[in-house]
């Protein structure tokens, strides 16, 4: 049987959720800011040599920019290797990871020679860059 008294709740509880939320909106935007950094800062170690962001930039490598979702082999203005202008594969975050960690696995006969490779982890930094730097989703 219930008692006719209900308990409210403490009217602190609102201020109390309210306080939660904002330090977890203003904890957010500095770990994306150093999970950002981790990623242009693998980028640069391991990419930037023969890559580069920017649109129609092509250097010994072509351009990275927009490549999550691009075709393999598809940019226009690069010279790719025959093996990669025939892969049939469009670059998502595991083909771009693998790739990054062991090019050979994903497509055979590739330019990016000498190329030993990245570690997974860095893989994965490097992609999060590339697709928070071309605005992918």
């Amino acid at each position: 049987m219930q008692s006719g008294l209900q308990s409210s709740p403490s009217p602190w509880l609102p201020a109390i959720a309210c306080a939660g939320a904002l330090a977890l909106l203003l904890s957010a935007p500095s770990s994306l800011a150093q999970s950002d950094e981790a990623g242009h800062q693998a980028f640069n170690n391991s990419c930037r040599t023969c890559h580069s962001m920017k649109e129609g930039d092509n250097r010994l490598g072509p351009n990275l920019n927009k490549i999550v979702g691009r075709k393999a082999g598809a940019l226009p203005n690069y010279n790719y290797s025959p093996s990669m202008k025939d892969a049939d594969l469009v670059w998502d975050q595991d083909k771009l990871t693998r790739f990054m960690v062991k090019p050979d696995d994903v497509v055979s006969g590739h330019k990016m020679q000498p190329y030993g490779g990245i570690s997974a982890e860095e893989a994965g930094k490097v992609f999060a860059y590339l697709k928070a730097a071309s605005g992918s989703q």
